[in-house]
């Protein structure tokens, strides 16, 4: 099992932009120090926790100051970029990180966002989209001519070269076709899950329970199957919030009581209600809502507690989901305790991974 790193990046209201990218470039060079094979940056453009419009900005930065981890958007809102464009920075990133690039495509889910964009995710407009455009992109990258898609939401031309005036659609990725990309899910049965099985993607899902997580694969297969693919476990990526500490009691009270928990009470668990699907964290659909606190999450689905309690928690969910191939720490901002943070990174990569090194999916 891999180990890699997941932040959206998270914030609280008052801590600044720029103190916020300096804490998220801070765990890059942690993760990339400790050995974490990726780590992976989402896009958030109306939410006041989750300031992050543009992470290709903070990855290119992050590329200068690590060495060896991979690094990726997780991911790019495909229906509020046009496909032509965002497929040439991307390419131009791939170049920049020397092959170091994954990318994340996601096909949003903030009602803000969808406002701001005037994207209609009430009627799943915003994941037809999100096919339509990677299909763009795909031809971008892979096709030598000209060519014309008219689509429902976008018509792009790949125009035809004019050689003597040095014209034409020259950019393509430093890793060939592309690089690896990622495809993020939530619900039962995702659309999104089932087409990174469709496609061959990594299918990357979100920290929710994980009875409910364990769902997920069957998405990413019977996508696999509409091509005649084999879905491969050691591709699938899990996210779980995370805290390592001397006791079990002293992890607990660390993150209910820390950053985690307040990001959690003050933004996560009541979007989650207003979105009504908070039963996506319950172990039981039939706890009331009033239930599901920050307390209730770390009994019920964060992994906190001795680095032993958390081998043994992340050993149980291996086994009960099927397996997977890289398990990614849910990313939270201890910047004003910092020394929290790390001590729980570098155990989780020195006392923790050891002793899960046997997991090796198919």
């Amino acid at each position: 099992m891999d180990f890699g790193y997941f932040t959206m990046p998270s914030h609280p209201p008052e801590r600044g932009l720029k103190a916020g990218y300096d804490w998220d470039l801070q765990t890059a060079r942690w993760c990339d120090e400790l050995g974490y094979t990726e780590a992976w940056f989402g896009e958030h453009h109306t939410c006041v926790w989750e300031p992050n419009p543009a992470p290709d900005l903070l990855i290119a930065q992050a590329l200068l100051q690590t060495k060896t981890i991979r690094l990726g958007p997780g991911g790019f809102c495909l229906p509020y970029h046009h496909p032509a464009e965002l497929a040439n920075r991307i390419s131009m990133l791939d170049h920049i990180s020397g092959g170091r690039l994954m990318v994340g495509m996601a096909a949003s889910a903030i009602p803000t966002d969808f406002a701001m964009f005037n994207v209609d995710g009430a009627s799943g407009a915003n994941r037809d989209m999100t096919r339509e455009s990677l299909e763009i992109m795909l031809r971008l990258w892979s096709e030598e001519g000209p060519f014309e898609h008219v689509g429902k939401f976008w018509t792009v031309r790949k125009p035809e070269p004019i050689p003597e005036q040095h014209l034409g659609a020259h950019l393509k990725p430093f890793q060939r076709p592309h690089p690896p990309i990622g495809i993020a899910g939530v619900s039962k049965g995702s659309e999104t899950l089932k087409m990174a099985g469709e496609r061959g993607f990594m299918p990357m899902s979100v920290n929710l329970n994980p009875s409910f997580v364990g769902s997920h694969w069957e998405a990413v297969e019977e996508g696999a199957a509409r091509s005649g693919r084999t879905a491969l476990r050691s591709s699938w990526r899990l996210v779980r919030e995370i805290l390592i500490a001397d006791t079990d009691a002293e992890a607990t009270r660390l993150a209910v009581e820390g950053p985690m928990g307040r990001m959690m009470a003050e933004y996560y668990i009541p979007f989650l209600k207003r979105a009504k699907i908070l039963d996506f964290v319950k172990h039981d659909p039939s706890v009331p809502d009033s239930d599901v606190t920050p307390a209730y999450c770390a009994k019920h689905n964060w992994v906190v507690g001795t680095a032993d309690t958390v081998a043994e928690r992340l050993d149980q969910i291996y086994h009960d989901v099927g397996g997977f191939g890289a398990l990614l720490v849910y990313g939270f901002d201890y910047a004003d305790t910092p020394e929290i943070w790390y001590n729980s990174l570098a155990r989780i990569a020195t006392e923790v991974a050891p002793k899960l090194a046997h997991l090796k999916p198919d």
